[in-house]
């Protein structure tokens, strides 16, 4: 568990997930919340797990007593604790409510911008830190997953990704990053790629997932 560091900031809340607190420390807690204003404390922190997730940004609330929210905001998951949760149980509480927006809304983070940014923790963990000029998910590759063009550093994503698993998408993403450093399929380009520890998992997935599709059309 990374330590969170925390921040003053503000935001609304959309589309919560709340969890309910009344035994969070043992016992009931009581609503009081009577108004004033917001005592938010941010931190932001990647999400724990093999795979990247998106930016977490936690807040704490004096006015929120008895439930603990989580919501997707530009990109980024924000949780609200709120401010008498003993800092010994903030971790846990964060990891679950993360966990179950992600279950929530797997496709919530299929945007380009955090399209961009999923790609730059992966090359930061598997391919040297590289960066595209570009990456954006296309409807027009209805042959292939993904595209490169090493000469101009761009990154095109087939929509049709939008739908599988994180682990698969990601794979697909360090296999073009690779691209970015070796144009062809060489031994060298593999040995990249392959620093992705599910790349053939991923392969063996696509080749069921292009089945299905092509069955269902």
């Amino acid at each position: 568990m990374l330590p969170l560091r925390w921040t003053e900031s503000s935001a609304s809340c959309t589309d919560p997930e709340d969890e309910d607190l009344s035994d969070v420390d043992g016992r009931a807690a009581p609503d009081l919340d009577g108004g004033g204003a917001p005592d938010p404390e941010d931190s932001t922190r990647p999400a724990d797990g093999d795979v990247p997730h998106p930016s977490v940004v936690v807040r704490t609330s004096s006015r929120r007593r008895k439930t603990a929210v989580a919501f997707w905001e530009n990109g980024q998951i924000v949780v609200v604790l709120p401010a008498h949760v003993p800092q010994a149980d903030r971790p846990g509480l964060v990891d679950r409510l993360v966990a179950r927006v992600l279950a929530k809304r797997p496709r919530a983070t299929t945007s380009d911008d955090a399209l961009s940014a999923r790609a730059a923790l992966l090359a930061d963990r598997y391919v040297r830190g590289v960066r595209p000029t570009s990456i954006r998910w296309v409807t027009n590759q209805g042959k292939r997953w993904a595209s490169c063009s090493p000469q101009t550093g761009e990154i095109r994503i087939s929509h049709r990704l939008r739908a599988v698993p994180g682990w698969v998408l990601d794979a697909t993403i360090v296999h073009e990053l690779a691209h970015l450093l070796h144009a062809d399929h060489s031994t060298d380009f593999h040995a990249v790629a392959n620093r992705y520890p599910r790349q053939h998992d991923a392969h063996v997935f696509l080749e069921g997932y292009s089945l299905g599709l092509h069955t269902a059309s």
